[in-house]
Formats: structure tokens, sequence, C-alpha cells
């Protein structure tokens, strides 16, 4: 009779033991867990997959927190700020009576006013017209900034990429030397402003080829500008005699220095224009960051994002240096620092920057009238003793992050 050999027999044939694993009973066993088993699996996937959405969820929870405490903390450092400004100086008034003038102004009558005669003259007629100055110029600069680095996706790029600054320098050293006054004490900030938006818009033109512009073309554009626009200002400042030599430099260095209400409220509505506009294309600029690519794929018009957010760049900061003069390395520092606290969100990134850069601003103006007694420092020399080492260390970051030098 026949005798089928198993694998048992097969294996003591060999003087080998059978294993376990060559056993039919325990084949079927294995093949019967297998489902189980991929059950358990598809349930391990499920529980990750929560796992992850509820911390993506508490992160985001965690973020929007963030966002709201920096917003409050600005706002109320500003408000601060604003009160302790208006009350220090050569003449010192109260808080009490700072807050007491501002609320009799509007009809509340909680407490009492400067008690000096000329107190309230002081408070709204220089300090207060000056700190207004200093938050609208602060803002439009910070959101200028914010607004830059998130078109050429560069932490390093700041509104004078585009030449802006410069030709609002160009155009108010030109007003100076040949002593224009068609438009009365307006024609520097008027002229400011116009050659301001030229030379952007200069940029613009020169940079675009075939209907596109790259990012790399905007900025050595930008440069080859500046460098021309830095040619102009030395030689309209040589040509100038010395009273409007001065006048020259000191715009240049930026000052809020007898700045007024009409001054205020002329640039105020600009910069609100300008701030409405860019906040309108806060989620363009987040797919922007993706990469000029998945930005296309995704239904943005790239090259029309950048043409209008460079105007109303350009439309903020003409605005801002009109009347202030150069004030460098706000649109450097605040976003970049605002974009490491509260995150690359422009919807929020852009008003955050806003408030930081007024803040900033507030600061420097009081430092600027009460660091030395009977001087007026100008602003643009403090921002950039300040900006200048930020600069500096951010470079070396972003070297470092990218493997060179460190």
């Amino acid at each position: 009779m026949t005798r089928t050999t198993s694998a048992d027999d097969t294996a003591r044939a060999g003087g080998v033991s059978p294993s376990p694993h060559d056993r039919p009973d325990r084949i079927v066993a294995q093949q019967s867990q297998a489902p189980q088993q991929s059950q358990r699996d598809r349930e391990a996937r499920i529980h990750a997959n929560a796992a992850d959405l509820a911390l993506a969820a508490n992160a985001s929870r965690t973020g929007m927190g963030r966002t709201a405490a920096t917003f409050l903390i600005m706002a109320v450092a500003l408000l601060i700020m604003t009160i302790v400004s208006a009350s220090l100086g050569q003449l010192v008034i109260p808080f009490d009576q700072v807050i007491g003038s501002v609320l009799n102004k509007i009809g509340i009558h909680w407490l009492n006013g400067p008690s000096r005669s000329f107190g309230n003259e002081a408070l709204w007629n220089v300090r207060f017209p000056r700190i207004a100055m200093a938050i609208v110029v602060g803002a439009a600069l910070g959101v200028a900034g914010a607004v830059m680095q998130g078109v050429f996706g560069n932490p390093l790029a700041e509104p004078g990429t585009v030449g802006v600054s410069s030709g609002a320098a160009v155009g108010a050293s030109c007003s100076i030397l040949m002593g224009w006054t068609f438009l009365g004490s307006f024609t520097t900030p008027f002229l400011a402003f116009v050659c301001g938006l030229g030379t952007t818009m200069l940029v613009y033109v020169l940079a675009r080829r075939g209907g596109r512009t790259e990012v790399v073309t905007l900025i050595l554009t930008g440069v080859a500008v500046n460098a021309i626009a830095g040619a102009l200002i030395a030689f309209f400042t040589f040509a100038a005699p010395t009273s409007a030599r001065d006048q020259i430099v000191f715009w240049q260095m930026g000052s809020f220095n007898g700045s007024r209400w009409q001054q205020v409220a002329l640039v105020t509505p600009l910069c609100v224009v300008g701030m409405i506009i860019v906040q309108c294309m806060a989620r363009r600029l987040d797919l922007l960051s993706l990469g000029e690519k998945p930005a296309r794929h995704l239904g943005v018009n790239v090259e029309r994002l950048r043409f209008v957010c460079m105007i109303a760049v350009a439309l903020l900061v003409s605005s801002a240096v009109a009347f202030s003069g150069i004030i460098s390395f706000v649109g450097l520092v605040v976003p970049h620092l605002l974009r490491m606290i509260i995150g690359p969100r422009h919807r929020a990134l852009l008003p955050a920057s806003a408030l930081g850069g007024a803040l900033l601003l507030t600061i420097a103006d009081f430092a600027a009238r009460t660091t030395i007694a009977f001087a007026d420092l100008p602003i643009g020399m403090l921002t950039s003793l300040v900006g200048g080492p930020f600069f500096f260390w951010l470079l070396r970051r972003s070297r470092s992050k990218s493997g060179g030098w460190a």
C-alpha cells in the first residue's frame, strides 16, 4: 500500500525536528488570523489619523491663542507708549492729566486736564500729531515690509528693495535744492511721493520681459536703480548750498519733528487704502509662499498679484516717507520677528506688522525726543542702530540654515 510522505515524516527522515511553522494546523491558524490582523491594522491607522487630527486642531488653537495674545500685548503696549510719550519730554505732564485732556476732548469730564496753561497746547499741537504720524508711518512701513517678504519669498526683503525710498529721496532732494514752493510747504512731500511711486513703476517696467517678471530680475533691477538714485542724491547734496545741504541730509535720516495734524490727515487715507489693498491679497500671498508654479496651478495670477502688491507698497512707503523722511529697517525687522511668533499667514501677519511697526516707531520717536536734552535725534539713525545688528543676525541665521556660512 502506497503511503503519502508528510512534512513531518520528511523532516524525521532527515534527522531534523519539524518546525511548528510547517505544520498544517499552524498554517490554517495563521490564515484565519490574517483578516483579524488586517482589521487591527486598519483600526490602528484610524486611531493614528484621529490623533494627528486632534494634534493639528490643538496646534491650530494654540496658534490662534498665540496670535490673539500677540495682538493684545502689542495693542496695550502701544496705548501705554502713547501715554508715556505724550507725558514725558522737556515739559512733563502727569499721566492722569494726559488722559484727562483726551477725555475732555471727547466730552467726558472724569479727570482734569493739564494744570499749566500751555499744557494742552503742547499736547495737541506738538506731541499728539507727532505720535499720530509715528503710528501711521510705522504701520505703513511694517505692512509694506511684510508684503515685500511675501512677494519675494525672502525674509531679507524690505520696501527699499524696489527703490521706492531712494526714489522718494531723489524727489525731496531735488525740491530742496531747487527751492520749489509751488505747493507751499507740501511741495517737497508731494515730489517725494511722486518720485517714490514713479521709481517703483520704473523698476517693474525694466524688470518685466515677455509679459513676466522674475524675482531675481526685480531685485537686481532695484539694486541698479538704487545705485543711480544714490548717485543723484550725492550730486544734489554736493551742489546744494549749506542750508539746503543740511535739509537734504536731515531728510534722509528721517524725523517726525514738525509733524502737524494736516500732514497726518493727508498721509493716513493713503496708507489706509494701501493696507486695505494688500489685506485683500492675503490669501493669494499665502498661496504664493508655496512657490510660483504651485500658486499658478491653484489659480493665482502671479503677475497681477506681484504688480498690485508693488503698487500698494509704493503707495504705502511713498506716503509714509513724504513727510517723515527715510526710515530704515522697520520693514525688515518687524515682519520677520512677527512671522517667527505668529506664523506666515498673511491674514494675521499684515495687521500684526502694522501694530508692530507703529509700536516700534512710537518707541523710537520717544527715544529721539528724550535721549538728549534740547535735541531731536534722527529716527532713521535709531532704527538703523537696531536694524543693522538684526540684519547681520538674520543673515547668519539664513546662511546657517541653508548650510553656508554660519
